[in-house]
């Protein structure tokens, strides 16, 4: 029985366990609720923890930590996944999420409230957010295993591809969220995305297949390395992309509360104020995002080589105009640009990465693509925080510049270089 099946699985037109499309569709809700949770720290943690009398540097280092810790794990998530089984590390790792969040927003509120302070404060959120980096990671590889069992070579760029979307979607989606929820109070943008985790979770343990033991003789596509030639120019272009989406992400709302003086404008719900004002500022790129991604990325599929540049030239020009004109609607529209842009360089940079080597290992490359925004979110937030403290504009400065030094590298080498697979 298992040679048959072994053979069976020799053929590159037949999954090794199929999903259904809806099935599929809910990987990609996953990796959005996941995406979610994950950003919206960026908008409610950073200034309600000033208002809990921490740093900049302080508020960097625990997310930092957080997030190096998370991405150590997820190599260590996949094989466990592997063992156990995908669906129970995807609802498993979607629970630990809401939950590890749930208890920093415990911690998080006892901080406003004088209960916690000081070094104890600090130590406290290291501890509970540590736990995130350390439970949370094993979505990911799962549902790229998944997402690769359920596909053949043909269209599994694809399918991963769609994960690393909903990913990106739901790191832009979730600070837009609070602009929604923050009239209801300063946290209950974090309760809304925990509700959403578990819910998540829940749907995931009632519409997937139980995962089947994996044959031995069934050879799963090995992983690419990271310092495979044919990716690593890609690997390196996007992890860089993303530290300067990390520098802007970590001091916006600062950047919002300080410029806008919502300390004075709004002394009584300052913390308030500058969620719900991050959360517009979000929401307008994720509009932006969303539309240009499905109206027009999906549907008229342009040569990436073409628009990465472009997409990469509106992020610079979105952040350089952030930063020179004072008025909030200048600032929505500039991140109105900001989402323009990374609809366009985002996937564009994923396909030319999975593109650049051979249809059976497409796959492969698609997942080392998406371990870049984790790791860009390692180095940019503590960048960010580091020159926010120097001068509010320099975050917004530096990231624009490394973008552009980006845009010209794509508009002089990237542009002009043939498709591997095209």
């Amino acid at each position: 029985m298992l040679k048959t099946w072994g053979a069976r699985m020799d053929s590159n037109d037949t999954p090794l366990h199929p999903l259904t499309r809806f099935q599929q569709n809910m990987l990609m809700l996953a990796t959005i609720a996941m995406g979610a949770g994950m950003s919206i720290n960026f908008v409610v943690v950073a200034p309600l923890t000033r208002k809990a009398g921490l740093g900049e540097i302080e508020v960097a280092a625990i997310l930092t930590l957080s997030t190096l810790l998370y991405a150590v794990m997820i190599p260590r998530w996949g094989r466990i996944a592997d063992r156990v089984g995908r669906k129970r590390v995807m609802v498993f790792s979607l629970c630990a999420m809401g939950l590890t969040n749930m208890a920093f927003l415990f911690a998080l509120d006892a901080g406003l409230k004088g209960v916690i302070t000081g070094a104890s404060l600090i130590l406290t959120l290291i501890f509970v957010r540590l736990w995130f980096g350390l439970l949370s990671p094993g979505l990911q590889p799962a549902s790229m295993a998944a997402m690769t069992d359920a596909t053949t070579v043909h269209n599994r760029a694809a399918g991963l591809g769609m994960l690393g979307a909903g990913m990106s979607i739901g790191s832009i989606l979730g600070p837009a969220g609070a602009a929604a929820l923050a009239p209801f109070g300063a946290l209950a943008p974090l309760w809304g995305s925990i509700v959403l985790c578990l819910a998540v979770a829940a749907v995931l343990a009632f519409s997937l297949p139980k995962t089947l033991p994996r044959p031995r003789d069934t050879a799963r596509p090995k992983p690419l390395a990271m310092t495979d030639p044919r990716v690593r120019p890609h690997l390196v272009f996007l992890v860089s992309y993303f530290i300067g989406v990390g520098m802007v992400q970590q001091t916006l709302a600062w950047f919002i509360e300080d410029r806008y003086r919502l300390n004075e404008t709004h002394p009584e719900n300052a913390g308030q104020a500058a969620v719900l004002y991050t959360g517009i500022a979000f929401a307008c790129m994720a509009v932006a995002t969303i539309a240009v991604q499905f109206g027009y990325i999906s549907r008229v599929k342009p040569d990436p080589r073409r628009i990465l540049p472009v997409g990469l030239a509106m992020v610079c020009v979105g952040y350089i105009s952030a930063d020179a004109f004072l008025a909030f609607p200048a600032l929505c529209l500039s991140f109105l640009l900001v989402g323009t842009g990374s609809a366009l360089a985002i996937p564009s940079a994923n396909a030319l990465g999975s593109l650049s080597v051979s249809r059976s290992e497409q796959g492969a490359a698609a997942a080392l693509m998406s371990a870049a925004p984790p790791a860009g979110f390692i180095f940019g937030p503590l960048i960010g925080a580091g020159l926010y403290q120097i001068n509010h504009a320099l975050p917004m400065i530096a990231s624009a510049a490394l973008v552009g030094v980006l845009a010209v590298y794509a508009w002089r080498v990237t542009a002009r270089q043939p498709l591997p697979n095209g």
